[in-house]
Parts: structure tokens; C-alpha cells; sequence
């Protein structure tokens, strides 16, 4: 949990520290959750300011987060939206969908505590470990292709030598959550996600955008084991399983040369089943 008038420094740092993507952030003066910082926010910020004539970022960094959120971000930030905890799994999973939001605070109605916080990742890993334990539907044993699952038009890419400006107006335009580096012939080489632009904040760099992207991933404070692909042939199923394994929120989907198709993402898996579920009833 962070506070509204921590400075947006500190805020940032804490998650670095934590390792965390996204936190429930408090009004002491509301006394309840207002909404959430994530790096979505982070990136928001320096993109719109860091060429501004007006605000330096190293200004920005000292504001408190009420201040920083009330006056930079008033376009942008959302509202709080969370879930009861007496609420079904596919309530979850639909106001996830629908909300188009990546994590679902599940609140305590009586106290206004936040229990949990649910994500894409682990809902599919719940269902993964509990799949066994029902009948398995047909469909998992079908290939992205036959079900039509992911995106395959228009994928947003960037090349190494992309300046990380760019990359950051592109989260910011496309709302896409990861980049595939390509090489001249389109074949992916590495990843850009939202999740590496926190590192900026833990290495000081969000005061030189101009770098390239090949230079910002050097700066990865976790083990990157490289760039999980897939193909259209695979099955739900294996799509699922690699995912959870991998602990990742994509896969790449590349042909036989390694060639960048399209992406499918946890919340392409988990639109796949509540719609299957959905037209199967």
C-alpha cells in the first residue's frame, strides 16, 4: 500500500524494491483506496514531460503522489475498481476483461481493507493447477489458429537501435504491455516490456530517454532467460502451460524463421475461456 503524499521518488523505489508491478494507493484524508499506481502511471509521466519545456523530471520525482496524480495525470488515472471477496472467480475474471485492467484489488466491504490483489497470471495459474480435477473442454486441445486467439495485425515492434522515447510514446498510443525487438529481417531478438521501464527508476536513467532500447534492457535487474515464442500450431493447452511455467505475461508467436507474427497474452487466454464458456452454455 502507498500513501498520497509520498513522494513519487519513494513510490516508485518501492516498487523496484518489491518487485511488484502495481500498488493499492491510500487517501489518509478520505481514509479509503483511491486507486492504483502502476508503472503504467510511471510511464505516462516521462513521456508526456520529459521533452516539456515547462517541467523537468527531476521536479516531477519531488511532488507527492496526490499532486502528482490531481495535476499530471488527471487524463489518465482511473478510478479504483475492485471485487468483494465473497465475488465468483468469473466475476473476477469479467470485471479483469471488461475494465480492461491488468490487477483486481479484492476489498473487505466491512472494513475497506484491501485482502488480496488478483492478476491474469494468478487466475491462470489457478485454473492450471485445478484443471485436472474437471473435464477437460475440447477446445484446449485446439491450436491458436483454429481458435483464433491473440493479435496478429498491426504488432507494435521496436529495433535495437529505437530510442527508448519511442518506445515509451508507443506504450503510451498503442496501450500495449511489451515490445519485440527485431532485427532488419523481423526476427525477434529480444523484448521491451512495461515491467523493464521500472528499472529506470532504480538505475536514474528517466533523465536521458534518448538512449536506445538495447542500451535501457542492459539495465534488467532480473534474470532474463530470453524471449518465449510459440506458433500458431500450438495448442491452448501448451500455450497455457508454457505461460504458467514461465511465469510470463506473453508469448511471441514467430514462424519457422523466427519472424514476428502476432502476440497472445494472458488476458487473450482468459477472454479465450470466459467467451468459450460463455457461448458453450
Amino acid at each position: 500500500m502507498l500513501e498520497g503524499i509520498l513522494k513519487v521518488k519513494k513510490a516508485f523505489f518501492a516498487l523496484v524494491s518489491n518487485g511488484v508491478r502495481a500498488a493499492p494507493l491510500w487517501d489518509s484524508k478520505k481514509q479509503c483506496f483511491v486507486g492504483m499506481l502502476t508503472i503504467t502511471d510511471f510511464i505516462n509521466i516521462l513521456h508526456r514531460y520529459y521533452k516539456s519545456p515547462l517541467v523537468q523530471i527531476y521536479e516531477l520525482e519531488e511532488h507527492k503522489i496526490e499532486t502528482w496524480r490531481e495535476v499530471y495525470l488527471q487524463d489518465s488515472f482511473k478510478p479504483l475498481v475492485s471485487i468483494s471477496p465473497n465475488a465468483s472467480l468469473y466475476d473476477a475474471v469479467s470485471s479483469l476483461l471488461k475494465n480492461k485492467i491488468h490487477r483486481l484489488p479484492v476489498v473487505d466491504p466491512l472494513t475497506g481493507n484491501t485482502l488480496y490483489i488478483l492478476t491474469h497470471k494468478r487466475i491462470l495459474k489457478f485454473l492450471k493447477l485445478f484443471i485436472s480435477e474437471m473435464a477437460k473442454p475440447a477446445f484446449l486441445g485446439q491450436t491458436l489458429e483454429e481458435l483464433g486467439i491473440g493479435t496478429f495485425h498491426k504488432i507494435a515492434v521496436v529495433r535495437s537501435d529505437t530510442p527508448l522515447y519511442t518506445a515509451l510514446g508507443i506504450f503510451v498510443d498503442q496501450r500495449v504491455s511489451a515490445l519485440p525487438v527485431v532485427d532488419d529481417n523481423g526476427r525477434v531478438v529480444d523484448i521491451y516490456s512495461k515491467f523493464d521501464v521500472i528499472n529506470l527508476a532504480a538505475e536514474k536513467m528517466y533523465n536521458n530517454l534518448d538512449v536506445t532500447v538495447t542500451k535501457a534492457l542492459q539495465h534488467r535487474s532480473q534474470y532474463f532467460e530470453g524471449v518465449l515464442t510459440c506458433n500458431t500450431h500450438d495448442t491452448l493447452e501448451s500455450i497455457i502451460n508454457r505461460l504458467v511455467e514461465a511465469e510470463v505475461h506473453r508469448l511471441v508467436v514467430v514462424d519457422e524463421q523466427e519472424v514476428v507474427k502476432g502476440i497472445v497474452s494472458l488476458s487473450d487466454i482468459l477472454q479465450a475461456l470466459v467467451l468459450t464458456n460463455e457461448e458453450a452454455d
